[in-house]
């Protein structure tokens, strides 16, 4: 484990970061937004982080991008964009700030880096990876490429830079079926994500999509029976599965999208009862919007995104640490297939 003493020792010579009710009254509007999971006691520890990080982004001219993933104290907290791997690329091209801290994992804070070479992209903690960006090699992309030769190879988000780079379009969960039905070849390679390809595939019956066999740690975990046996105790609750669950898993849930789908179905239809079958903070983050909505159920956690704090924020903007760098070549081929993604996403579905 990482030693965080000097870390702490520096920054508590120059704030005071010591719990504080006064703090916590002071920034009661941002913690009314996440009330009702963080009680007021523990945003008394919070509290005086997100003054510190708030003048601080000031100060930097810095934007934090957080993905959903986030735990409330940072998703409500400092984040100024908040969203899905998709959000955060398109946003990433609109911030007019010099820095961008990247509250996410580590192909997330690339993307932003490729899409935005001129500026500096923080990322609070380096290592957090993605068990998806470490699946799958430019190797791997060569592999498939002559196992089904001339067709497109649309690789996830979730893969690094030199993987976005070999690949011909990059996709995220929610444009993934848009993307794949654009392509023109009747063969479509997808990385690597397997069970959001299998999901795929279902959605767009007139391809033939072949997959890389890697997998989300969070996602893969779920399984059909968990679900059947959960609604068998509760009937009247809706089931909710990120496409990176597989495809048994999505079968037996009401509704399937990607983190924005998931946020944007709840809010319209208000169930009563929701299971979020994804990663843990999703619920807690749209909690205190939808006061009328239980939350119930079973979650996993992602260890990779928990490794961002709010202390490690503080310490990133505080010490300009850690700059992701991707490498200008590899950036440059990367950039084509992120910026096809965005533009193809930004059409009209078929």
């Amino acid at each position: 484990m990482t030693d965080l003493s000097p870390m702490r020792a520096e920054l508590a010579r120059h704030y005071d970061l010591r719990p504080s009710m006064q703090a916590a009254e002071a920034t009661r509007d941002i913690h009314a937004r996440m009330a009702r999971v963080v009680p007021l006691a523990d945003w008394a520890r919070h509290a005086p982080y997100v003054l510190a990080i708030n003048r601080l982004k000031a100060e930097r001219n810095a934007v934090i991008l957080a993905h959903n993933y986030m735990t409330p104290d940072i998703f409500h907290g400092v984040a100024d964009v908040v969203g899905d791997s998709l959000q955060l690329a398109v946003k990433a091209v609109e911030v007019q700030a010099d820095v961008i801290v990247q509250c996410g994992v580590h192909f997330m804070a690339e993307t932003s880096k490729i899409l935005n070479p001129g500026k500096t992209v923080l990322i609070p903690d380096m290592g957090a990876g993605c068990s998806l960006a470490e699946s799958i090699t430019p190797d791997g992309i060569a592999q498939m490429r002559a196992q089904y030769p001339g067709a497109p190879v649309v690789s996830y988000v979730n893969t690094t830079a030199a993987v976005k780079a070999a690949s011909d379009i990059c996709c995220t969960s929610s444009n993934a079926a848009q993307i794949v039905a654009a392509m023109e070849s009747d063969t479509v390679i997808m990385t690597p994500d397997q069970y959001l390809a299998q999901n795929v595939a279902r959605q767009v019956p007139g391809k033939r999509v072949v997959w890389w066999e890697g997998s989300c740690i969070v996602h893969e975990r779920f399984s059909a029976a968990d679900l059947r046996d959960f609604r068998s105790f509760q009937p009247d609750t809706t089931i909710i599965a990120h496409p990176e669950c597989p495809p048994d898993v999505v079968a037996e849930a009401d509704f399937s999208g990607s983190t924005a789908g998931i946020i944007d179905f709840v809010h319209r239809m208000r169930p009563a009862k929701a299971l979020l079958v994804t990663e843990c903070s999703m619920a807690s983050n749209i909690a205190d919007e939808l006061p009328e909505v239980e939350f119930v159920g079973p979650c996993n956690m992602c260890p990779y995104m928990k490794m961002i704090t709010l202390e490690k924020v503080l310490w990133s903007l505080h010490s300009m640490t850690t700059p992701v760098e991707v490498e200008p070549e590899i950036a440059a081929r990367a950039r084509i297939a992120v910026q096809r993604m965005i533009d193809l996403s930004r059409k009209p579905a078929a």
